[in-house]
């Protein structure tokens, strides 16, 4: 009798975004970096990709992809490369022990949301991907460990390999041509620093008018600050980025992200024709940051940007009512803000002309903080039989 099981996986996975940015690939096709990177893993109670992977010998046709309620062209290279990189695992389990149903074979079914804007600076593809090979693996039953399903991340997108862990997450670049030394690793648990918060002041919701890979072989083949960044820039950040996180030393984690979001942008707009991912904006962000600082005599803000005008500002839980309250006296009438927020009290007031930029710039806010890494889940997208759950 055939089998017609319907067999699913369901996993949510994080954002991450980085105070050590990646930018620039030696090797395009396997996703290496010029560079290794640190990122801070976000919380998936506010920003999280759900996705759920089935498979099935009554399933007919190619391998198909649900995102956000529309079907997804997944026949380019990097979201095949993920695949066929978790058939040939699952090949290998099946091969251990044939009495297993040879899921390997059969055609895949994903669903996939998002419970933020896709494509809009907000590290989309990170948490998409991570989510995809998590549940993926998960339908198969792999035996990999985080660190090796990163390998596979990377591969759809680099950033995604840091989605695979929670907490304080380093993707070394690695040396090999073949790439097995480019994964991401565990810097710190959560647990660790929980009292990371962020706060992200989106800009813009509209898809990005240079996507990230084409500008990074822009940078790399035109920028003159390019080779400065990572043979010196990144790896001393790298260095001072982990001694902060392991010492818990904000005022030290604050400036590396700043100081690597500059190079980062520079390095940007010294790209031929340049690149401008921040916008009028995104600097008066950075300049609400600038002072917040100043008023308080220390630094208990840090702004970081990635390829795209939205702003994310860390801080520690301990100054969130200078933090949230400064912000939400302009930024009161644009929605995302939690409960309690407008008892958020600070004395500081942001200049005028700081203050409406932002307030006619901002359409929204997001408050998080750091989180924990991919989580299976019986929230399922796809019903037993097979078709997409209609929410």
């Amino acid at each position: 009798m055939a089998d017609t099981k319907v067999y699913r996986a369901s996993t949510t996975a994080p954002v991450n975004i980085a105070v050590v940015k990646y930018w620039g690939k030696r090797d395009a096709k396997l996703n290496l970096p010029t560079n290794s990177s640190i990122s801070v893993t976000l919380s998936q109670d506010d920003l999280r990709t759900l996705t759920t992977a089935s498979t099935s010998a009554s399933f007919s046709g190619d391998d198909t992809l649900l995102l956000n309620g529309e079907a997804s062209d997944i026949s380019g290279a990097r979201t095949q490369a993920c695949l066929r990189e978790l058939r040939a695992r699952r090949q290998a389990v099946e091969a251990a022990n044939p009495d297993l149903p040879k899921l390997s074979t059969y055609p895949l079914k994903l669903v996939s949301e998002n419970n933020f804007p896709t494509a809009a600076g907000l590290a989309s593809s990170a948490a998409g991907f991570a989510a995809l090979v998590r549940a993926v693996a998960d339908l198969y039953e792999l035996p990999e460990t985080p660190s090796d399903l990163s390998l596979i991340a990377r591969q759809g997108s680099g950033s995604a390999c840091r989605s695979l862990f929670g907490g304080y997450v380093a993707w070394r670049q690695g040396e090999r041509l073949d790439g097995v030394d480019s994964r991401a690793d565990l810097v710190a648990e959560a647990a660790h620093w929980p009292e990371m918060r962020a706060l992200i002041l989106v800009v813009s919701a509209a898809k990005k008018g240079v996507s990230s890979s084409s500008g990074m072989q822009q940078t790399v083949a035109t920028s003159g600050m390019f080779k400065e960044r990572i043979t010196k820039v990144v790896p001393e950040n790298m260095r001072l980025m982990e001694q902060a996180i392991a010492a818990r030393d904000f005022p030290k984690f604050a400036e590396v992200t700043m100081r690597d979001s500059n190079s980062f942008h520079a390095t940007c707009a010294d790209t031929y024709p340049p690149i401008f991912y921040l916008n009028d904006v995104s600097k008066a962000a950075i300049r609400a940051v600038e002072y917040i600082n100043a008023k308080a005599g220390k630094t208990i803000a840090a702004y970081t940007f990635d390829a795209g005008p939205n702003a994310v500002i860390y801080y520690e839980e301990k100054d969130a009512a200078t933090i949230l309250g400064t912000f939400y006296q302009t930024l009161s009438h644009i929605q995302g803000w939690k409960e309690g927020s407008a008892d958020a009290k600070s004395d500081v007031s942001l200049e005028e002309s700081v203050a409406s930029v932002l307030k006619d710039g901002i359409t929204r806010v997001i408050q998080t903080g750091v989180g924990e890494g991919p989580t299976k889940t019986d929230e399922f997208l796809i019903a037993e039989d097979g078709s997409p759950v209609k929410r």
